[in-house]
């Protein structure tokens, strides 16, 4: 099925994080969106690949979701080379995005900022028709998006531009805390984390809040461009 907005990350959970207002945003007006996830978060410290699955899941149905598939590549050790560029390539000419939405560009995690190499260079390439690619047998098309947007993670990183996500607040939250084996939970008893810590919620809010005040509304979402984006009218820009 074509998506007009595909979010492709590395772990389950990156995307509600970090871009989930977006999508919600998008979808209101019509949108079609998904969400691609390169691994199944099994090299992470509480949970089980199995449950994250489940979580995920969970997560599709809040945001309403046109689509979520796991590539299965490798937590950790997936990396920027032909192998997982096909795997990634395949899933951009099946959903055919305008939009695609992927990792910081540098993060805490190792994993972001070759995440945002790898689904970069395979928006590039799934353009060429001489790379061929098939769907359970099928030939695919070649297939470019538009343009590649990088959200913004752990890091701070200045935006090139942010987007008003306040009337989808409340549902992306909702959506966060579907990956309940993730975060703070007083009854757990899995070791804690960078994330897992009552206080990690407050961080994402703040974010969010900061990236709000610099448009001038409550809650924003923050993405670099790799290249410069061009508008019709200045009023776009409002």
């Amino acid at each position: 099925m074509k998506i007009d907005i595909l979010a492709i990350a590395a772990h389950p959970d990156d995307v509600e994080l970090s871009c989930a207002g977006t999508l919600l945003a998008h979808a209101a007006a019509g949108k079609t969106i998904g969400i691609v996830d390169l691994t199944r978060g099994e090299l992470g410290t509480r949970g089980t690949p199995e449950l994250r699955l489940q979580e995920a899941n969970a997560a599709a149905q809040v945001l309403g979701l046109s689509v979520r598939e796991n590539l299965g590549l490798p937590d950790g050790f997936f990396e920027n080379r032909r192998e997982h560029q096909l795997a990634v390539i395949q899933a951009i000419r099946r959903h055919q995005p305008e939009i695609v939405l992927t990792n910081a560009i540098d993060d805490r995690h190792s994993d972001h900022g070759r995440a945002a190499q790898l689904v970069r260079e395979s928006c590039f390439l799934s353009g060429l028709a001489k790379i061929e690619t098939a769907d359970n047998g099928t030939p695919q098309a070649a297939w470019r998006p538009r343009v590649v947007y990088h959200f913004i993670q752990d890091y701070y990183i200045e935006p090139d531009f942010v987007v008003d996500i306040t009337p989808h607040w409340e549902t992306k939250l909702t959506s966060i805390r579907a990956f309940g084996s993730q975060f703070f939970s007083p009854e757990s008893t899995e070791p804690v984390t960078h994330i897992s810590k009552p206080e990690f919620l407050d961080f994402i809010r703040a974010r969010a809040l900061e990236f709000g005040h610099r448009i001038g509304t409550l809650y924003g979402e923050g993405f670099t461009v790799h290249r410069t984006p061009g508008v019709k009218n200045l009023f776009d820009l409002l």
